[in-house]
């Protein structure tokens, strides 16, 4: 199959079939598809519907997001996960804003120079949104391209990595480019699938190697497996007479960063020093049932306790700790677990089982 005959291929299937109503691609700016890019990576479609359209009635310009307070960024992405992503977006809009006067560069290279923006969103963001001639390589064209090819190699290892760019730069046509980025995007989410390829339904069936050798679920090649480990911690959710909890917010760089979370500790003899540190008297402790969170390279199992507090004297709450009241919470970003421990701690309150 030759290039031109590849493109025109996928370009009458995207016409007939491919998506054409998701909210990014209505009133299309640089700013709606860099979000919408940024929230697709490591995160599906059918997930990303809610979360895009309330950020964009929160706020709907590069310049609101620049703006924005950091608390309000990381509120609007609260379950998201991969926080770093929503950190490197208001970093971009400050710098769209303060050097290229709101406007996105037309240009991939100083694209790829902005915090947050690879390759291939670069070359989604100016195909997309600016029309472009710039291939791209997410998750999905990759899967279609590595099969298409039948690929050898993990596409993580630069040299085949390398192989498969100059495989996308060689499809990508000079008319269309956005249609044609998009219909890659689109085959790759709805036909040529991890693991149920709709084979028969691709317009590249009869070019496919993979298809053609009857290995399609073989490629992408895998990334060789490691055990993840496993960490465990105990978090305390310390409840005041007005059943707000105390969190604190984490360090801006590393897990979870910039976000409010329950403080974290080895084992339960640990609490009096963290009780002695916000003058509080500990009351009923309560053991809730535990939570396994998984993060890309370990797991974390949470042994949450809820633990009655009294407040022993005045004490003035350090910068970082808050009290988080349950039933009128604040706009703030929450680590994902912890939105659900507090949900917990909430309901366990509300039933008067621990009082």
């Amino acid at each position: 199959m030759k290039n031109e005959q590849f493109s025109q291929a996928v370009l009458d299937w995207y016409d007939r079939h491919g998506r054409h109503d998701l909210p990014w691609q209505q009133g299309i700016t640089p700013y709606r598809v860099w979000v919408s890019e940024i929230m697709l990576q490591q995160t599906q479609v059918s997930t990303v519907l809610n979360y895009f359209d309330r950020f964009m009635a929160s706020l709907p310009t590069v310049e609101a997001l620049a703006a924005a307070p950091e608390d309000e960024v990381l509120h609007l992405w609260t379950g998201l996960g991969y926080y770093t992503r929503a950190r490197n977006l208001q970093k971009t809009a400050k710098i769209v804003v303060a050097e290229y006067g709101g406007e996105f560069p037309r240009d991939v290279e100083k694209l790829t120079e902005l915090p947050g923006i690879g390759l291939s969103t670069a070359g989604a963001i100016a195909s997309l949104s600016m029309g472009l001639r710039a291939p791209i390589l997410d998750g999905n064209v990759k899967r279609v391209l590595a099969r298409f090819t039948a690929q050898e190699g993990y596409p993580g290892e630069p040299k085949v990595a390398k192989q498969l760019w100059a495989t996308a730069e060689r499809f990508t046509p000079h008319t269309r480019v956005n249609a044609y980025t998009q219909a890659m995007m689109d085959m790759g989410a709805t036909l040529c699938t991890r693991s149920k390829p709709s084979c028969l339904l691709c317009p590249l069936e009869k070019g496919c190697e993979a298809h053609m050798l009857g290995l399609e679920t073989r490629y992408p090649i895998p990334k060789p497996r490691k055990t993840i480990p496993q960490k465990r911690t105990l978090m305390p959710m310390l409840a005041n007479a007005e059943g707000a909890i105390l969190l604190y917010r984490r360090p801006s760089t590393g897990l979870w960063g910039g976000l409010w979370s329950l403080p974290e500790l080895d084992d339960l003899q640990d609490l009096d020093h963290l009780a002695n540190q916000h003058a509080l008297a500990l009351g009923k402790h309560q053991e809730l049932p535990g939570l396994i969170h998984t993060f890309s390279h370990f797991q974390l199992a949470i042994e949450p306790w809820l633990v009655q507090v009294e407040e022993t004297a005045h004490h003035v709450a350090e910068a970082d700790w808050l009290w988080y009241n349950l039933a009128t919470p604040p706009r703030l970003g929450l680590a994902a677990p912890v939105k659900k421990l507090l949900k917990r701690a909430a309901d366990v309150l509300n039933a008067g089982v621990s009082s």
